[in-house]
């Protein structure tokens, strides 16, 4: 599969971020400084090129698939099987389902790779790859060809979406455990660093952990290319990531990025395009240091910081207002003000057609 690179642009502009930062500043002589919220929104409207960004029809989209890893004694941090945690997704019995009906968000669970077959639902998306992926640590976790098959899905999961705001998180028994691996290794980083999840978690349960990453690492050390590194570590879910990352930037949609698996599709989905990152929000449902961790790799922080521990998705559904308040600050007018252009001058082009 070819994925071409300039199919994604970066979102610098120097004219509009001046008019953008303008904007912002006449309105802070009438309102205040809004502190953190007003970079947002000029993120914002370098992403959709305008000085008015609108934000329709968000999508929250959590990526499911089990890991061959899980064999080696890995349990899910939740204390639970994929498919169950699906399956309470499904029916509205987990925070992150309450708050995006709150928030209005439409939530779609993808089955990437689960182990097992869940019932029809119409939130519940079938993309399978695998019934899970292999033992990273006696062989690859996927294949090539399936690699290149679970882009391909999350590419065309991405080209269908309506709207121009995309959240993802992964979930899955090995999720973070295989994403750990994805991040050490692309950025060179050392996996314990990436699954300390604080100074109470068990010794006895990190060395074990330890062992299996480390044996998975020397079985694949001479692994360095993106698109092997997914192959050799997983997960399926990961994969599909990649590829939706990648067609919501190339369409200069917002994407809210949610844990660390999310983390790892978003380092391969970089290394594919690097301007991706430009459309990347943070946002995070554990106080995990490893996820700490995760985030300093981008040189970035999560839009809240509320010491949950969650399934991923949830801290997104809870950063979901301030993003619509900082679309908010540059679209909404208030009584007697004048609306403005939407572009400077010189960028105004009457037959630019507007972001989809």
């Amino acid at each position: 599969m070819v994925v071409q690179r300039s199919l994604v642009t970066p979102t610098t502009n120097p004219l509009l971020e001046r008019a953008l930062r303008a904007k912002l500043q006449r309105r802070n002589e009438v309102g205040g400084s809004l502190g953190e919220l007003e970079p947002l929104a000029v993120r914002l409207g370098l992403m959709q090129n305008t000085l008015k960004p609108r934000l329709r029809d968000p999508q929250l989209l959590v990526f499911a698939a089990d890991h061959g890893l899980a064999v080696d004694g890995i349990p899910d941090a939740q204390g639970r099987p994929t498919h169950e945690t699906v399956r309470l997704l499904l029916t509205n019995q987990l925070p992150l389902s309450v708050f995006a009906r709150a928030q209005q968000l439409a939530v779609t669970v993808v089955d990437c790779g689960m182990a097992d077959d869940l019932p029809a639902h119409d939130r519940l998306l079938t993309r399978k790859i695998a019934h899970a992926t292999r033992n990273a640590r006696v062989s690859s976790a996927m294949s090539l060809e399936q690699a290149h098959a679970g882009l391909r899905a999350g590419m065309e999961i991405g080209d269908k979406l309506r709207g121009n705001c995309t959240i993802v998180a992964g979930v899955g028994v090995g999720a973070h455990e295989s994403a750990a691996l994805v991040l050490a290794r692309l950025a060179d980083a050392p996996v314990l660093d990436l699954v300390v999840s604080g100074p109470d978690m068990d010794e006895d349960a990190l060395a074990h952990l330890m062992l299996v990453l480390q044996g998975v690492e020397s079985r694949h050390r001479d692994v360095i290319d993106p698109i092997e590194v997914l192959a050799a570590f997983g997960g399926f879910e990961v994969a599909v990531m990649v590829g939706v990352m990648l067609m919501a930037a190339s369409k200069r949609h917002l994407l809210m990025v949610d844990g660390l698996p999310a983390c790892a599709a978003l380092m391969l989905a970089a290394r594919i395009a690097q301007p991706v990152t430009d459309y990347c929000v943070f946002c995070r449902s554990h106080g995990h240091l490893g996820l700490d961790q995760a985030l300093n790799l981008f040189q970035a922080t999560a839009l809240l910081e509320l010491g949950m521990h969650s399934t991923d998705g949830t801290g997104a559904t809870l950063a979901w207002p301030l993003v619509r308040s900082a679309a908010a600050l540059l679209t909404e007018v208030a009584d007697g003000e004048d609306a403005g252009p939407s572009r400077p001058g010189e960028l105004a082009d009457p037959d630019a057609q507007p972001p989809g």
